[in-house]
């Protein structure tokens, strides 16, 4: 097994994290605002999407819980996801997990269980992956 890619748990957790950060704020600020008003939906998508978009590509593949956790984003070659990958990444695969029904949100979670690189369908899309971030090594 290849010890420099993350697993299951550590990416769950840097996603509870993320959550609780940046998602939960802004849920309630979204509520202050709208009065839980769903026609304001798609600003709250927006905002969200566009945290788990840019925050990785300016911040060399970390949100706020991957770096909590210790670990980041990087495609394949090594180096930072631009753009492109993380929109693909995150919003192809939105897509995909949603017409699936979470079918093939489950086959991802199969996919980081079982596979030595520990890369999800995300991951194949924007040719990325996920690993410990040891900046002393």
């Amino acid at each position: 097994m290849d010890e420099k890619n993350a697993g299951f748990w550590i990416r769950l957790g840097a996603q509870v994290l993320d959550g609780l950060c940046f998602g939960l704020p802004a849920a309630i600020i979204y509520f202050l605002i709208t009065g839980g008003d769903t026609e304001g939906r798609l600003s709250r998508d927006i905002l969200s999407t566009a945290y788990m978009v840019l925050v990785p590509v300016f911040w060399n593949g970390r949100t706020i819980g991957k770096r909590i956790c210790g670990i980041r984003i990087q495609k394949l070659d090594g180096t930072s996801p631009g753009i492109g990958s993380m929109l693909l990444r995150n919003g192809l695969c939105w897509l995909l997990y949603s017409y699936t029904y979470g079918i093939a949100f489950i086959i991802s979670i199969v996919m980081v269980i079982v596979r030595k690189d520990r890369r999800a369908i995300h991951d194949f899309a924007g040719g990325t992956e996920v690993i410990y971030d040891n900046p002393g090594l």
